[in-house]
Formats: C-alpha cells, sequence, structure tokens
C-alpha cells in the first residue's frame, strides 16, 4: 500500500512535475495541457524570483498563490516531498458563492491510492470554510474518461447538465456539481439552511 499523501503548496519550480502528471495520465490533449500550464504560469509567473521562505510563508497564508489571482493550486506530497497530484479551483464569476474545479489529476503510479480523494477532500474543505454553496467540474463523455466520471459520482456529485458533442464528434462536455450544506448568511442578514 503507498504511503498517505499530504496536501501542500506549490511554487513555481512544481511547473514541469505538473506537465509531467498531465502527460503520463494519457488522457489529456496537447492543447489541454498547453491551458493547464497557462493557468499555472498566470498563477507562478516563471520569471517572478521567490524570495527565501517564500514556500513556507504561503503555506502559513492558506496556500495563497503569489499573485493577486483567484485561482488556488493544491498539490499531494508523498512523505519523500514528491509531488503526486494537484487541483486547481476558484470562484465563477458572477456568482452567488458558486467555485469551480478547473483541474485535478494525479500521478498514474499512485491513482487508487488516495492523493484524489485527499485533494479532493481539501477543496471541498476548504470551499465549506469560505461558506460556498455548489461547486461545479467538467469532464468529457470518452470512454479513458469513464474512471473520472465515477470517481465524481463516488464523492456525492451529480451529472447537472450533458451537451453533446461540445469537444468533438461523440465527445460531450459532461458537468457535475456538488452542493454544500449549511447555514449561510441570508439577505436580511438572519442564518438559513440552504438545501
Amino acid at each position: 500500500m503507498a504511503p498517505a499523501v499530504r496536501i501542500g503548496a506549490l511554487s513555481p519550480a512544481h511547473r514541469e512535475r505538473i506537465e509531467e502528471i498531465l502527460t503520463a495520465t494519457a488522457v489529456f490533449r496537447k492543447e489541454e495541457i498547453d491551458v493547464a500550464l497557462e493557468l499555472f504560469d498566470e498563477v507562478f509567473p516563471r520569471d517572478a524570483a521567490a524570495p527565501p521562505g517564500a514556500a513556507t510563508a504561503a503555506a502559513r497564508r492558506n496556500d495563497a498563490p503569489p499573485t493577486d489571482s483567484t485561482y488556488v493550486f493544491l498539490g499531494a506530497f508523498t512523505p519523500d516531498d514528491e509531488l503526486v497530484g494537484y487541483a486547481c479551483y476558484g470562484p465563477t464569476p458572477d456568482t452567488d458563492r458558486t467555485f469551480d474545479l478547473y483541474w485535478i489529476a494525479v500521478d498514474p503510479t499512485v491513482q487508487g491510492t488516495g492523493g484524489g480523494t485527499r485533494l479532493m477532500t481539501e477543496v471541498e474543505r476548504r470551499l465549506e470554510g469560505l461558506n460556498a454553496r455548489m461547486l461545479v467540474v467538467e469532464t468529457s463523455s470518452r470512454p479513458e474518461y469513464a474512471p473520472t466520471r465515477a470517481f465524481y459520482e463516488h464523492r456525492g456529485y451529480a451529472e447537472a447538465a450533458r451537451i453533446r458533442e461540445f469537444y468533438a464528434p461523440g465527445d460531450d462536455r459532461v458537468i457535475f456539481t456538488k452542493r454544500f450544506q449549511g447555514i449561510f448568511n441570508s439577505p436580511t442578514g438572519r442564518g438559513v439552511v440552504q438545501q
């Protein structure tokens, strides 16, 4: 059994490893990997020199990105500090406490050992701490994404929409959502329970 992973902050130095993980999954097309790396570069500029202790300081700030970006990146690390997975999420613009999961990927050599579950659990924990209402996830209908869809369903995500042949002929966009329950502030200032 593989050792448990820990969740921690990412830095610009993790870019190459993220590219390796995305490529190794063998489900993302080159164009998709390029988009993932562009997003990473937006949050972690490669030309920005991090001062000593920056990674530690970021971890104390709830893994805040080094820019003013609203995207949040989390890494899954082995006890030997090897990055084996990552997730990226952020608030959906112009919504009331809705968030999008933009990326989640785990190295195939450790898939099935709990890294993806730990990442999703931490994303959800943080969103609940932000009083989020909902997390939206999109994926493909291609057969190689069946384990991904099963992963979301197992974690309580429900298919909310499907856009036929969105990505390409025979490749639907499948949108999953998970609603968070709890006490939220109503416009009147009194707490209400959202279902």
